[in-house]
């Protein structure tokens, strides 16, 4: 489970920005994701299994400069989704130039005579795909729910979870699944 370490930066940021005030939660998303960074990188962790903690310290980066040149900016209420919308857009282009981000996690936990095989690319495809799924259904209710109650915290609360649980789930269900599929048909 060390690959969900790397949600650490947005886990932190649901915490501490609330829909008023999001300058704080982007800050310390910024600074937990770099000091993720900095930790994987001087432990010896190559780019491709810190991809979430990379796209972090971009996304925190872009938020904390926005937030505090536009702390009132009519986005503020939309923090959660934006987060989605962003992690979205990193699964899916993973996904498009054919390097799912969970791939290099999961190298560091098969053998490495499966990591160049099209099965083990297709099962973290699948499972990068379901995280891009799920950070979409996130993006799309959580805009949609806060657009019409922005203050439904608790639905807020239930939306986050879900969309993170399920995937989560998965990612640990998946790779099981499918090596028992392996050693039935060997």
């Amino acid at each position: 489970m060390r690959g969900l370490l790397g949600f650490l930066p947005w886990i932190v940021y649901a915490f501490v920005a609330t829909g008023d005030e999001w300058r704080w939660g982007a800050i310390t998303g910024l600074a937990v994701a770099v000091a993720l960074v900095v930790i994987d990188r001087g432990s010896g962790r190559g780019w491709d299994e810190i991809v979430i903690e990379t796209s972090a310290v971009v996304f925190f980066a872009c938020l904390t400069v926005f937030s505090l040149v536009a702390p009132d900016s009519p986005l503020t209420p939309y923090g959660p989704a934006l987060v989605n919308v962003w992690l979205a857009g990193t699964a899916w282009s993973s996904l498009a130039v054919r390097r799912p981000f969970t791939l290099g996690i999961a190298r560091t936990m098969a053998p490495r005579q499966v990591w160049e095989t099209m099965r083990f690319y297709r099962l973290n495809a699948v499972i990068t795909a379901v995280w891009a799924a799920a950070f979409t259904a996130a993006a799309v209710s959580l805009a949609l729910v806060l657009a019409v109650t922005p203050h439904a915290t608790t639905l807020v609360i239930v939306i986050k979870a879900l969309t993170f649980a399920l995937p989560a789930g998965f990612t640990a269900w998946y790779p099981k699944r499918a090596r028992r599929a392996l050693t039935r048909e060997s």
